[in-house]
């Protein structure tokens, strides 16, 4: 027996069969596909312009209040010194203390940024198809870390109109902000993953926003427990696993082979055991 096919279908085969060549040149790799869908639903939901825009509005509040005392030092140099000219130090007066300040704001923002990550897929059901897709847990861990890193470098970017616009008024060493640039993207891309584990912990987002603060917090306080130590093997171990000492380099400047390495090493453990909790689900 003959099969016989309408016109009407072989017209749509037509339309809709792309060439081989095409389809294998614009097919996405399962990374880029969970990066694309994470960012839909980034820009889709109103978290992502309610973070952006506080996080933006306090960036400017602070380079406001911190220039503004700078200012008033230059005035009170300027009286000293009856009427001279007063040499003022923007890289220490207003951006060193600018960027120690973002680690807090950093701690608050980020875990509510990334709370949604896992939480969601698991209230919305959505997390079993998730695993039961062609897709490697890997390639859904980096995905939707990817995804939420570039928000964030996207908004640390809209950050560098504060120097651009300072420049055209004062004159200042850029080599100590582009290190303090450095040291936020990896503080924030550290905070970034433990939020990504916080997520995979629970299906609630507000319990895994409350859970990476409470990481990120007892991480800060750790230093603390180091200086108690002093100058000992303990007190530096101890100080070394916290992220203050590191990001503090950074701030000034001072750009060390061991700081890069705590934060590389503190991202990927973070990324491992978010795996490790992700495939963990697969046998329950």
């Amino acid at each position: 027996a003959t099969r016989i096919t309408s016109p009407s279908r072989l017209r749509l085969q037509s339309v809709w069969l792309p060439p081989k060549g095409r389809t294998r040149r614009n097919r996405m790799t399962p990374v880029q596909a969970i990066i694309a869908k994470e960012l839909r639903g980034y820009f889709v939901s109103p978290i992502v312009y309610v973070v952006g825009a506080v996080f933006l509005f306090i960036f400017g509040l602070l380079s406001y209040l911190y220039v503004g005392f700078a200012g008033a030092q230059a005035i009170q140099l300027m009286q000293m010194q009856q009427g001279g000219m007063a040499q003022i130090n923007l890289n220490d007066l207003v951006f060193r203390n600018l960027f120690a300040s973002m680690r807090i704001v950093l701690v608050i923002i980020l875990p509510i940024l990334t709370m949604r990550l896992f939480a969601e897929e698991r209230k919305l059901r959505t997390f079993e198809f998730l695993m039961t897709s062609p897709i490697r847990i890997h390639e859904i861990v980096v995905g939707k870390f990817v995804s939420v890193f570039l928000i964030y470098l996207g908004l640390v970017g809209l950050t560098v109109l504060v120097p651009t616009v300072l420049m055209l008024f004062s004159d200042f060493d850029w080599n100590p902000i582009w290190t303090g640039y450095v040291g936020m993207v990896l503080l924030g891309a550290l905070f970034l993953s433990v939020g990504l584990f916080a997520s995979a912990l629970t299906e609630n987002q507000i319990v895994a926003a409350f859970v990476s603060f409470g990481m990120l917090l007892t991480i800060w306080l750790i230093a603390g427990l180091g200086s108690l130590f002093g100058d000992t093997t303990a007190g530096r171990v101890i100080s070394y696993v916290s992220y203050m000492e590191h990001y503090e380099r950074l701030v000034r400047g001072l750009i060390d082979t061991s700081d890069l390495l705590y934060f590389g090493s503190g991202l990927v453990l973070m990324l491992f055991l978010t795996h490790r909790v992700v495939e963990s689900t697969r046998w329950k």
